[in-house]
């Protein structure tokens, strides 16, 4: 092709034409809506670092989860604020903790409803950490059992969707396993098997009041400089079980995205975290960028790489739009 036999602002002309070749579509359907719930009643506090999004409890969470279903979205994703901390992040796998709590409530008054709930400690422990403390690190083998017990505790309150974010390795075949032997055969695994140790997450850590006491996170998530061993880290959650694949953050690492599109055969999403988040609803707010536009063509991205799920902050506001 050359031109002028060839000139493609042809198809580009009007909105009828580019709408009828683009390539990557984004639909509410593609997206999960990330909620934290809290202790409380008639809680809906701000999130001052994160515009837009809000601490809930459990009764106007169900109010939100509503709205959300109404809007076309399909799933929303859970994160806890507990009552209580400790060292081994107990409050995680309570039958009446406040995700247990949420998950039943959810799923009563919206069935419809899909509801992911992230499998994680750190939340939930006085130091911050993913897992176990042992001489000072975190202990992987140790931490698979507690593991297992929060998604169990999510499996028995009705999650649809189980999602371990610790980075811990083998908890996506420890999970199955206590899943089976207790007739969750039928509970999915959304695992977030390519995790960074990402700048990104800063906002997140406030809204979720689980930034490490001491030390970083560096020894069990990803090194951002690495894309080899993201195929690794995929191959061995598909191995043990893995229904879903993730990448963290997401348009950071659209490579991984893609180089995952092209060796693995199991939907992946990817999370376009709260740094992301946070940085284009500042600018909009100075009036530096375009904050519809600049979401939409973000969230494009993601999906051009190859994701076929988004977890964003943005969702509902994707949803208004179309």
């Amino acid at each position: 092709m050359k031109y002028p036999e060839y000139r493609p602002r042809r198809l580009r002309r009007t909105e009828a034409l580019r709408a009828l070749i683009r390539e990557t579509s984004l639909s509410p359907r593609h997206l999960i809506y990330p909620l934290f719930v809290a202790p409380g009643k008639g809680v809906k506090e701000p999130i001052d670092a994160m515009p837009g999004c809000y601490h809930f409890s459990v009764d106007m969470l169900v109010e939100e989860a509503r709205e959300v279903l109404d809007l076309g979205i399909y799933a929303v994703l859970l994160f806890g604020l507990p009552e209580k901390k400790d060292p081994r992040g107990s409050h995680a796998w309570l039958k009446d903790g406040v995700v247990q709590k949420a998950i039943s409530a959810i799923k009563e008054a919206v069935p419809d409803l899909i509801v992911v709930t992230d499998v994680c400690l750190c939340e939930y422990t006085s130091h911050g950490h993913c897992g176990v403390i042992s001489n000072g690190q975190v202990d992987n083998d140790a931490t698979l059992e507690l593991l297992s017990k929060v998604a169990l505790s999510h499996a028995e309150a009705g999650a649809d969707i189980v999602a371990p974010s610790d980075m811990m390795d083998g908890r996506v075949g420890a999970i199955r396993k206590a899943l089976d032997q207790r007739g969750f055969d039928q509970v999915p695994i959304l695992s977030y098997a390519v995790k960074y140790a990402s700048s990104f997450y800063g906002p997140f850590r406030e809204a979720a009041e689980c930034s490490p006491q001491f030390g970083d996170r560096r020894s069990y998530q990803m090194d951002p400089a690495n894309a080899r061993e993201a195929l690794r880290e995929a191959t061995l959650d598909c191995g043990e079980g893995a229904d879903v694949i993730m990448v963290k953050p997401a348009m950071p690492y659209l490579d991984i995205i893609h180089l995952l599109r092209q060796e693995c055969t199991l939907p992946i999403a990817a999370y376009q975290v709260s740094g992301e988040y946070s940085m284009i609803k500042a600018a909009s707010s100075k009036g530096w960028l375009d904050e519809a536009r600049v979401m939409e063509e973000s969230l494009l991205s993601i999906r051009r790489a190859g994701a076929d799920i988004i977890i964003t902050y943005f969702a509902k506001d994707v949803a208004k739009g179309l």
